[in-house]
């Protein structure tokens, strides 16, 4: 663990709570460095929300903005979560944030001491626009004390976090679209209709207008680069740098933020090609699992998606690479115990992959009761003591395309192995 993650862990409560009155209290004591911040773009959602971000970054680094950016959780330093103009913050600005911080001795979680030392740092350093990532929800996560945003943005509903926003996909719905503020514009992910519903709802009530995928614009991919069209123009751009199917509707979704923002189109060709986000079908060649499946002429993927719907993105992304170039495929999954297990196997679940199963630091399953999952929705699974275990096992078998997968925490641990792939 990192110093600024032990030293937030040894002194702020781990539980999450979700309510809005400590924040309140923590920001006030500060002096409400959230009402101080750059215009902000607020981002909820089930999934995509980080590469959302990332694509927003990207497009609005590209024309030329100084941007801030906030998001969770990190992957191997804290420091990754909160973004000063483009730069990671460094640990002595950090430290004396968070000295600040605990002086006031008010009572907050670790979300919401970290929350409340992101806001302090973006509203003490100019820049033009800040990008902030919901952490959990939305009505009460502790970034909803931002009371004006310039833009809110909404990435694709589903189910995941059941023991906090429930197992109704309205109701998860409706607590993603509490960041709709009056007055500023929502642009919405394509979603479920029951979803959606509860989103048009939520947006009625505190009158604001929304722009929909799917309905005022689209994406998709076209003759190996990405077509947008609204109701006012039509953009033949690159392909996004990142890789899958589900990246074209984040990048979309982003063209679409980044065209509210006026930036042009140029800038928005070079952000989807300049665009970086570790961890989501990230292709290793770095570290010692790289450099292992590199010297077997193997493929190795790391993808941190932990839910079935990030899986099902998975799952495509893996056969569409299986259909041009086919290779014997192994995944080396490791998930939080409170997961939904079986969903994730049940989207794989005609990948014909071999399946090796590992945990790693925390609340992770347990390999033998993961592979026993994975057996029952008709995958081979051999539980391995690590994942460099898991790997030799799947190289030794002839596996010629690995992807690492099944939680953010076991990929920050591969990453975490090795300087050189350590996120920046």
């Amino acid at each position: 663990m990192d110093p600024i993650s032990e030293r937030l862990r040894a002194r702020h409560p781990q539980r999450i709570d979700l309510s809005l009155d400590r924040m309140k209290v923590l920001c006030a004591a500060l002096g409400d460095p959230q009402r101080r911040l750059p215009p902000v773009i607020h981002v909820a959602g089930t999934n995509g929300k980080g590469s959302t971000v990332a694509f927003i970054r990207a497009i609005a680094e590209a024309a030329g903005l100084k941007v801030h950016a906030y998001t969770s959780p990190h992957l191997v330093r804290f420091n990754e979560r909160i973004r000063l103009g483009g730069e990671l913050i460094g640990d002595a600005a950090l430290n004396d944030i968070l000295d600040r911080i605990e002086a006031l001795d008010v009572e907050a979680t670790v979300f919401e001491s970290t929350t409340a030392a992101a806001f302090t740092a973006m509203s003490e350093t100019p820049a033009d626009l800040a990008i902030v990532e919901v952490g959990l929800g939305g009505v009460l996560d502790a970034t909803n004390v931002i009371e004006r945003p310039l833009l809110s943005v909404i990435t694709p509903v589903d189910l995941d976090h059941a023991e906090f926003l429930g197992t109704s996909l309205p109701g998860v719905a409706a607590e993603k679209a509490g960041i709709l503020k009056s007055g500023a514009r929502g642009l919405v992910a394509r979603q479920s209709e029951e979803a959606m519903a509860a989103i048009e709802k939520a947006a009625q009530a505190v009158h604001a207008p929304l722009t929909v995928m799917g309905v005022d614009f689209d994406a998709w991919a076209e003759r190996g680069g990405m077509a947008f069209q609204d109701q006012e123009r039509f953009l033949d751009l690159p392909a996004p740098a990142l890789i899958g199917a589900h990246q074209i509707a984040n990048a979309g979704l982003a063209v679409a933020v980044a065209l509210e923002l006026d930036l042009p189109e140029a800038a928005i060709a070079e952000g989807l090609r300049a665009v970086r986000w570790p961890a989501r079908l990230q292709r290793l060649t770095a570290g010692p699992v790289g450099e292992a499946a590199r010297v077997a002429d193997a493929e190795l993927w790391l993808d941190g998606g932990h839910n079935p719907h990030a899986a099902r993105a998975l799952a495509d992304a893996l056969a569409e690479r299986q259909a041009k170039a086919p290779q014997p495929l192994a995944l080396i999954v490791g998930m939080l115990a409170n997961k939904d297990a079986g969903g994730f196997f049940e989207a794989l679940k005609d990948s014909g992959a071999a399946v090796f199963t590992v945990r790693f630091d925390g609340a992770a399953a347990e390999p033998d009761a993961l592979a026993a999952v994975a057996r029952g929705h008709g995958l081979g699974a051999t539980p391995c003591t690590s994942v460099d275990e898991a790997l030799e096992r799947a190289l030794r078998l002839g596996a010629g395309r690995v992807a690492i997968c099944g939680s953010l925490y076991l990929a920050g641990e591969v990453l975490g192995a090795a300087r050189e792939t350590w996120p920046d």
